[in-house]
């Protein structure tokens, strides 16, 4: 479908958004695609999202889309809650959402960018590699245990390097996979509370494409 007169704008999030935030997200996860949020995880961490607003004609403002920077340490991020309305699939909307939430993430000065996701291709475009998830930062699993499918996870991992540092402590495995060498000393460990790694799916291991 096209939408000749209409315009699209990325932005930060507001609490006004918040509403068609959730319905898009659980939209999303009831189709068993994302992890559900409630309205007050969604405001706890509004500042992390970015919408696509198109204007139609001038009229009311609509979301086109969404996407999440989550910081977990001072060096990485995940980007998460990438979703496009339906009527905007196959527009850009999600590449632009994505590439605002790198250009914030490198005003953060961050290392590294990641993500879990079941389109590897789309993120591959997006500068993304697929990367070996057990040499992210442990942090990286802390909601998985939320996740219907943490003990048979079919999710691949890909990573965005954003810095030289980034680049020097990253290299190819023999399967074509990126495997990263921790940042610093606490990389690996959960000072906080636990944490369990996800179990990967029968005949996916996580070093799986």
């Amino acid at each position: 479908m096209r939408f000749p007169n209409n315009m699209l704008t990325i932005r930060k999030a507001r609490l006004t958004d918040v509403p068609a935030l959730l319905a898009l997200i659980n939209d999303y996860a009831a189709r068993g695609v994302m992890l559900p949020r409630t309205e007050f995880e969604l405001c706890e961490n509004l500042r992390d999202f970015m919408v696509a607003i198109e204007t139609e004609d001038g009229e009311e403002e609509r979301i086109a889309g969404c996407g999440a920077l989550h910081f977990y340490t001072t060096q990485t991020a995940e980007v998460r809650s990438l979703a496009v309305a339906e009527r905007r699939k196959t527009a850009g909307v999600g590449k632009k959402i994505v590439a605002a939430l790198i250009e914030e993430a490198r005003d953060f000065k961050l290392d590294i960018v990641f993500a879990f996701t079941y389109v590897v291709g789309f993120f591959e475009k997006c500068g993304f590699l697929v990367v070996d998830r057990g040499t992210l930062p442990l942090k990286a699993w802390k909601d998985c245990v939320r996740c219907p499918k943490f003990s048979c996870c079919d999710e691949i991992a890909v990573v965005y390097l954003l810095s030289p540092e980034a680049l020097a402590h990253s290299q190819r495995t023999d399967v074509n996979l990126v495997e990263i060498q921790p940042l610093n000393a606490n990389w690996s460990l959960s000072p906080e509370e636990p944490i369990l790694m996800p179990m990967p799916a029968e005949g996916r291991g996580f070093q799986q494409r």
